[in-house]
């Protein structure tokens, strides 16, 4: 995927990214490549953000360094992969030291978040690990985890394939369609809503390609987007199904004070499709290269298991 602009560097929003066909040097049309299996997309910082709030801090590696995290990232992650026999994985991630479009263009955006430093210390190690076992780990300044997925999902339907997205973010709704199915993760792995157009439709009323519409109006309290005054969940929906959009909905000189704050909003919750990814061909995992280095790491229980893998 190409990218006109850079979020970060001018833009005001995500790039649209226009769908082209596959073909060969010489303009003729060739056939997408072999798919066998699901490509699986993973939303690394909120598998980690559960990790490490799930599991005891108590759980620690070499000189005593935090590892919950770690451990219970690794396991979510192995879990999913057995689940689901992936054709590849690629994990996106967040790059927290530099801001996103999203940040310059709205202030209030995730004001006051601050995470623990031995999160942070984990968040720095955990796309070495993805590396490690074989697995694509995409991370650039000025995107979010939501921007590769978006971005990688696109790039597996423009291919012929299918997509599981697995996140907590309720976003990533939007990516779901007839190919591509979030992994909603309720509960660690041990309880996951398949959630595809159908059932988007019954959580939130509206379509998939809705969703950041949606969510322009209802807010977002978890990213500091106060959505539409006087506007909640219900009422969203029935402006949507009965406008079908938001510009629609401001044509009709609906929201006419919040006009502008409201296509801002908007634009802050599409996933950005153009974010630059990694290659996405069939990988094999690499187990014994993931167990020696969560062996250096001295996090050697899951090590072990690890291992174990290789030898199967």
């Amino acid at each position: 995927m190409s990218r006109c602009q850079a979020p970060g560097h001018g833009s005001v929003g995500p790039i649209p990214v226009r769908l082209t066909r596959i073909g060969s040097a010489d303009g003729r049309a060739v056939s997408p490549p072999p798919v066998t299996g699901p490509l699986l997309v993973v939303d690394g910082d909120s598998l980690a953000h559960r990790a490490y709030h799930a599991l005891p801090s108590s759980i620690r590696r070499s000189e005593r360094r935090p590892a919950n995290a770690i451990v219970g990232f690794a396991n979510m992650l192995l879990g999913l992969w057995d689940a689901e026999t992936p054709r590849a994985t690629l994990v996106g991630w967040d790059t927290l030291t530099t801001p996103t479009y999203r940040h310059e263009a709205f202030a209030g955006y995730q004001a006051g978040r601050v995470f623990d430093a031995e999160l942070l210390e984990q968040l720095d190690l955990l796309p070495v690990l993805v590396a490690a076992l074989g697995f694509q780990a995409a991370k650039a300044p000025g995107y979010e985890a939501d921007d590769f997925l978006a971005a990688a999902v696109m790039s597996e339907l423009e291919r012929g394939g299918t997509a599981l997205v697995a996140t907590s973010d309720r976003d990533a709704f939007q990516l779901a369609s007839d190919r591509s199915t979030v992994l909603r993760l309720v509960r660690g792995i041990t309880e996951i809503d398949r959630v595809g157009p159908e059932r988007v439709r019954e959580l939130y009323g509206v379509e998939p390609t809705q969703v950041p519409d949606f969510v322009a109006l209802r807010g977002d309290p978890s990213d500091g987007i106060p959505g539409a005054p006087g506007v909640g969940p219900k009422k969203a929906a029935e402006i949507l199904r009965r406008y079908g959009s938001l510009e629609a909905a401001l044509a009709d000189g609906r929201f006419a004070a919040d006009r502008d704050d409201l296509l801002l909003f908007r634009r802050l919750v599409t996933m950005d499709a153009s974010a630059p990814l990694p290659p996405l061909d069939d990988q094999t995992p690499t187990w014994s290269e993931a167990a020696a280095l969560l062996d250096e790491w001295g996090v050697g229980q899951l090590a072990g298991r690890v291992a174990e893998r290789a030898r199967r």
